[in-house]
């Protein structure tokens, strides 16, 4: 297949829906040669900061001079970026070659009368595949959703599970209660390796301490309490954690300490398992780690700043990050979210700080909730409220009302925020011609 024929087989794959469940992955890996369980990994679950822990940590893991796969989803800019190795993503060429192989094998499972691979799963045993011949000495794994029956759970060798934020998400796979969700997310915590946790709600932490307890593996759990001379700021932010002092990270927002005190400890297991990060690795690893769309600033004067917020978790770290950052600055609202998550949640939390909200539907996500009935639900409870076509009407309006000194914030659904970026790229580059 071309690239653009392997994008369309890719996309054609979501009519097999969402199969929790490690049987059919299982079959597609030991058809492949079982490329898992050539590689060891870190493997990371949660409902929210997954994505930026997991940055942290394989940065770091570079810094140190270590060979790093690391596999992600959703992607903000194009799909090749659920494939990265040290940073770089997969080539055209060899996801096109390990598309055809993987392809192969799907369809004689389905000519064998056995189901199809789900999208994600075929995703991952390509991810395994590829991380297995460029030679990895380590694979950063973030689950897709759940982690007991999420298909990444189909690998042996787990050196640390990582647990991030835990907060009610995805109920309808994964129990209706903090405990059963944390239940499912503890399920990667396998016997052998060492178990790092965030700060977690009391209900959430005592299954994960159960859970190692009975796998009789230790576990570290992230104390914010050990954070101190904590320096907030949308350029770097800057932190003591647990003896290290003046540790310097460059993504914004309230959460990111706790990310990155989540990562320290990551990488503290990691030494206990034989892998050597000098600190002054885990340091530079910190520093230069980058991951958009996670209050990333895209413009300024005005301020402009694109966040994924999309469930109520998220949302209430975002509303005490807008506390933090632009107390007292008008800011205008670009929301777009998808329809299967808690909106009239994320509306509540956010729409006191807002001037002006503006609704917008994510662009080519069947999941998209319209702009119209977003605006419909965000003007229940605030007065100024205006649905858009597109996201570039948006992006425009939003400038028209916005001073230089007020605050654009988009946020909601990540789906959504790399044509974002695109669209503020591009008229970034226009006023530049202009101004020349």
């Amino acid at each position: 297949m071309k690239y653009q024929e392997v994008l369309d087989y890719m996309d054609s794959l979501k009519s097999y829906g969402i199969v929790p469940g490690l049987d059919s992955v299982r079959e597609l890996c030991r058809r492949l040669g079982d490329p898992q369980d050539g590689l060891k990994f870190v493997h990371v679950a949660g409902t929210n900061g997954k994505g930026s822990a997991l940055a942290y940590v394989s940065t770091v893991l570079k810094c140190a001079g270590y060979r790093v796969g690391r596999y992600i989803s959703p992607t903000i800019r194009e799909y090749r970026e659920r494939f990265q190795i040290n940073g770089r993503v997969i080539t055209q060429k060899d996801l096109c070659a390990l598309a055809d192989e993987v392809k192969e094998v799907c369809d004689a499972m389905r000519a064998e009368g056995l189901p199809h691979p789900t999208p994600f799963e075929v995703e991952t045993a390509l991810a395994f595949l590829y991380f297995y011949r460029k030679k990895c000495d380590l694979v950063v794994l973030e689950t897709g959703m759940g982690g007991r029956l999420d298909a990444t759970n189909v690998i042996r060798h787990t050196l640390v599970a990582v647990l991030t934020s835990i907060s009610m998400d995805h109920m309808q796979y994964l129990g209706s209660t903090l405990e059963a969700i944390a239940g499912e997310k503890a399920g990667i915590l396998k016997p052998g390796c060492r178990a790092v946790s965030a700060q977690q709600e009391p209900e959430a932490m005592e299954v994960i301490r159960v859970r190692a307890q009975q796998l009789g593996i230790p576990l570290t759990v992230a104390d914010i309490n050990l954070t101190g001379r904590v320096r907030y700021g949308l350029e770097k932010q800057r932190f003591d954690y647990d003896g290290m002092k003046d540790l310097e990270i460059t993504l914004a927002g309230r959460c990111q300490i706790g990310n990155a005190a989540l990562a320290v400890e990551t990488c503290r297991a990691l030494r206990e398992c034989g892998y050597a990060i000098p600190d002054t690795a885990l340091r530079q690893g910190l520093r230069e780690t980058s991951w958009p769309g996670r209050f990333t600033v895209l413009g300024r004067r005005p301020l402009f700043v694109a966040d994924g917020a999309h469930n109520e978790d998220a949302a209430r770290e975002l509303a005490a990050s807008i506390e933090l950052y632009f107390t007292n600055r008008r800011i205008i609202y670009i929301m777009g979210v998808l329809k299967d998550k808690e909106y009239d949640r994320i509306i509540e939390l956010t729409a006191r700080y807002a001037d002006q909200i503006l609704t917008v539907t994510p662009p080519g996500n069947p999941r998209a909730m319209g702009s119209y009935e977003l605006a419909q639900e965000a003007a229940k409870v605030h007065p100024r409220v205006t649905a858009t076509d597109s996201l570039e009407e948006a992006v425009e309006l939003a400038h028209l009302l916005a001073g230089k000194e007020d605050v654009i914030l988009a946020f909601g659904s990540l789906s959504y925020l790399g044509r974002l970026m695109e669209i503020m790229e591009q008229r970034e580059r226009r006023e530049k011609k202009r101004k020349a």
